[in-house]
Parts: C-alpha cells; sequence; structure tokens
C-alpha cells in the first residue's frame, strides 16, 4: 500500500521538540532541535529490533507528538470538517492520530536513515524543512511544512517525492465521504485502527 510505505519513510525524521523562546523561529534552531530529536529517536532503538512495550511507547510518543493531527484532520475531510459537531471532530482527530501512532513503528529500520538537511525556511510562525532521507541507499526528497503555536513546532504535512500526505488523506477520505457519508469513513478508520492495534500488539 502507497500509505503504509510513506508512512514508514516520513515519520523517520519528524523529530522537533518543543520550546516556548522566540529565538526558536529561526533555520540554525529548527535544525538544531530536528538534529537533537534525530539523535534521541536514534539513542532509543539502537541497534534492535526487539523493543520492549514501554520503548515502543515512548519512541510512539517521541514521533508522533510533533504532529498537529487537527490540522492534519481539517486537511484530510475539508469542507466535510465544518458541518461536523465537536464530538464527531473529537473521534474523527483521536481515530486517524491512533492510526497514524500504529503504522508509525511499522518498520523501525528506517530511523536510523541518514538525513540531510537541504534547507530550512522560517516566516513567522511558519516553516518549511526540506530533507534528503538516505533509505537501503535511496535518496528521498521529504519536506515539511510545519507552523509555531502553543509555544511548539508542529508538522502539517509531509510532501514525499512531491507527494503530499495531507492531499493523499483528503482524496481518499473525501471520497468516501462523498459517497456513503462520514458514519460510514468513521465505522471503516475505526475497524482499520483496530485492527493496526491488534497486529502491533501481537
Amino acid at each position: 500500500m502507497l500509505y503504509k510505505s510513506i508512512t514508514a519513510i516520513l515519520f523517520s525524521i519528524l523529530i522537533i521538540a518543543p520550546s516556548v523562546s522566540s529565538a526558536q523561529k529561526t533555520p540554525d534552531a529548527v535544525k538544531q532541535m530536528l538534529q537533537d530529536r534525530d539523535a534521541q529517536i536514534k539513542r532509543i532503538i539502537g541497534a534492535r529490533d526487539d523493543l520492549s512495550d514501554k520503548e515502543r511507547e515512548t519512541l510512539k510518543d517521541v514521533i508522533n507528538g510533533v504532529i498537529d493531527f487537527e490540522a492534519m484532520s481539517r486537511s484530510a475531510l475539508g469542507p466535510h470538517w465544518e458541518p461536523l459537531s465537536s464530538d464527531q471532530r473529537d473521534e474523527f482527530v483521536n481515530v486517524f492520530a491512533d492510526i497514524v501512532r500504529s503504522q508509525s513503528l511499522a518498520n523501525l529500520e528506517v530511523y536510523r536513515s541518514k538525513v540531510t538537511y537541504d534547507g530550512i525556511a522560517v516566516e513567522g510562525d511558519r516553516a518549511t524543512v526540506t530533507t534528503t532521507t538516505l533509505y537501503k541507499d535511496v535518496p528521498t526528497k521529504v519536506v515539511y511544512t510545519m507552523s509555531f503555536h502553543d509555544g511548539d513546532w508542529h508538522v502539517n504535512d509531509i510532501v514525499l517525492d512531491d507527494v503530499s500526505t495531507a492531499d493523499g488523506y483528503a482524496r481518499s477520505f473525501q471520497s468516501v465521504v462523498r459517497k456513503r457519508g462520514f458514519d460510514a469513513l468513521m465505522t471503516s478508520l475505526v475497524k482499520r485502527r483496530d485492527k493496526e492495534m491488534s497486529e502491533r500488539s501481537s
């Protein structure tokens, strides 16, 4: 599946540490935070694939804690977001986040990939980080778009070889909502979440 492959690579450098300092809003500071978190991830996994349950949960938190799941959910549902109730939005964000968190540990080897930071542009509360990830000797361009709010940098989208993750989810999710409705999408996502979590825990 395309998105399982994308997920395996894109999470390899989702590595931004939080801070409330205004000095964080510079390219050098963003790069340092990325490098520090990359080192943290590599320290957790080491050279092993047999992480303990506690280590796996810690790794999930490190990898996924930087993602703005609400922003990605808004993008994924597009015009179908606004009509939803607060409870429906919360349910969607939580299930969506559970799926991404579960998939993020599908292949630990990707987190050992070499990452090159090709360019970091910061404009106010927005940042774009362009990187090259070398995975199994294959270079892949990965671009992160981020926003700064609540004292932290958050990832809003990941563009892998010019393919937007947010756009991919939007095409898939919105098609289901248009054809079958939001409840059908949620039923499908809950089943997918439960299957993913069951497979990862077995």
